[in-house]
């Protein structure tokens, strides 16, 4: 497949020429590719049809490699990693950006992801974003938002999986309500609200941002007293692993780069910390689906609110141990 876009589409890549409201806040754009991978469809569950494209730096994309993980698709849906580093065109492969850890595109070494987005769509106007579920069969994008992606990771192929896997539910019936109920307030207040923040551009609407940020993490702070192990029932569901992208960034990207400083995690909410640690610790999936180096370089060095592109040694260690 080639591409030969030539109009100058940066805006859709560059961080710097990124809108913000009048009154200076930061409003994330909606996803674009919203198709589902189900029985009876034009995208069937299938082995080894769809590829998905990460990047580690990502909170949103690094949900889908744990729902990944934790169900046993790694056979089923191959992965690749770009480059952290966030460049005017978007994000790289390792063919134009051989960072460590980064990969080369297997299927048409395309070197950005925006590549794939214009091949589908010449006139695509929105953000070329990761993650990325393509279909290799219909050469197109099943799906770029995350919060769909795992959620169909949950229950798509589950008819062609193992029952130890297919078992795994990370959206039961009985606790839809309350998970449904829970990201009404954590995404936009938590997930969404360290880049409210940090690309807030006027002191009013990023001071906003924080507050509610920290506000909403005291109530995430309550919820899991009492040494609970996960946030909504004694089951690990999606609520956990939204929840916990953007917490395993906190210290080592957030609390400098986006100026979320009223306090860190490990010192100002021992409950988050002891859940987060958990995860990390316990959970092949969490662990093995996130790569520091590439989250600090992925804010640090990649985001333009950093200028010099100095990325901080610490913290150390960039998470504690049990």
């Amino acid at each position: 497949m080639s591409n030969s876009i030539t109009r100058n589409v940066s805006h859709q890549s560059d961080l710097a020429k990124m809108k913000s409201e009048a009154d200076g806040s930061f409003k994330r754009q909606d996803s674009s590719f919203r198709s589902f991978i189900e029985k009876g469809s034009q995208f069937e569950p299938e082995k080894d049809r769809y590829h998905l494209y990460v990047s580690y730096a990502c909170p949103w994309a690094t949900r889908t490699l744990i729902v990944r993980k934790l169900k046993g698709l790694e056979d089923f849906i191959p992965v690749t990693v770009t480059s952290p580093r966030l460049s005017p065109n978007g994000w790289p492969f390792a063919s134009v950006d051989p960072f460590p850890g980064a990969e080369a595109d297997p299927l048409y070494n395309y070197e950005h992801i925006k590549d794939f987005y214009l091949s589908v769509a010449p006139d695509y106007s929105g953000r070329f974003t990761v993650p990325l579920l393509w279909d290799k069969k219909a050469k197109t994008i099943v799906n770029n938002e995350s919060s769909e992606i795992i959620r169909m990771f949950n229950t798509a192929f589950n008819h062609l999986l193992p029952k130890e896997y297919a078992e795994v539910d990370l959206y039961p019936d009985s606790l839809k309500s309350k998970i449904d109920e829970l990201n009404e307030w954590i995404y936009p207040n938590i997930n969404n609200g360290v880049y409210r923040a940090g690309f807030a551009t006027s002191q009013e609407a990023h001071s906003t941002a924080v507050k509610q940020l920290f506000e909403a993490l005291d109530k995430v702070e309550g919820i899991l007293a009492g040494d609970k192990k996960y946030i909504v029932g004694d089951q690990l569901t999606e609520c956990d692993v939204r929840l916990w992208v953007t917490a395993v960034r906190f210290d080592p990207a957030y609390v400098g780069h986006f100026k979320c400083n009223i306090r860190d995690i490990r010192n100002g909410y021992p409950n988050i910390n002891r859940w987060m640690k958990n995860l990390y610790w316990n959970k092949a999936a969490f662990k093995d689906s996130t790569n520091f180096e590439h989250i600090k370089n992925g804010y640090y060095w990649a985001q333009t609110i950093n200028p010099t592109r100095i990325v901080p040694v610490g913290p150390i260690p960039v998470i504690e141990p049990l």
